[in-house]
């Protein structure tokens, strides 16, 4: 935004600091009006005809800004991705420790990333893998749901799991 001395516009509409209607004037006399008041000319609608400027306290209203800012921020809810890496010939212990470690993550609401990295020959058995990742996402259909189905990348095998929302 432009202040004060930045403004280069003949003719302006200026809104007062109550929010009043001034009128149509030059931006010296209003530059000079807002001095008097100890205050800043600020132009809020450069492309408005005539363009629109209104006074206030500039420092204030970058305050306001920033506070507003900064407490939609403390309101927003970052989702992060937590990975789990299994085989496809996982024990059927090791499976249930890993169903438990996703459960902890989506109950937290963070989205969780399945994958299965296949070593050697295994990558002919991909069957295997796609079998072992729907099993994990059918376990975990109370918790979330699977965003697509099992997708083959390469010599990796993944699939993402959002949370269902927060159980009481």
């Amino acid at each position: 935004m432009k202040i004060n001395e930045e403004i280069r516009v003949s003719q302006a509409r200026i809104v007062g600091p109550e929010g009043e209607q001034l009128g149509i004037m030059d931006s010296a006399s209003a530059l000079d009006l807002a001095y008097q008041k100890n205050l800043d000319l600020v132009l809020i609608a450069p492309k408005a005809e005539p363009p629109v400027c209104k006074i206030m306290d500039y420092g204030k209203y970058k305050f306001e800004l920033a506070k507003r800012d900064k407490e939609a921020r403390k309101n927003q809810k970052v989702v992060n991705v937590k990975e789990l890496r299994i085989s496809p010939s996982i024990d059927e212990h090791d499976f249930d420790t890993k169903i438990n470690h996703a459960k902890k993550f989506l109950q937290d609401g963070d989205k969780v990333k399945v994958s299965i990295r296949f070593r050697g020959r295994e990558i002919h058995h991909s069957a295997l893998g796609m079998k072992t990742l729907e099993r994990f996402r059918d376990t975990l259909a109370d918790y979330g749901s699977a965003d697509k189905p099992p997708k083959l990348e390469g010599r990796s095998m993944s699939i993402l799991i959002s949370p269902a929302g927060k159980k009481d």
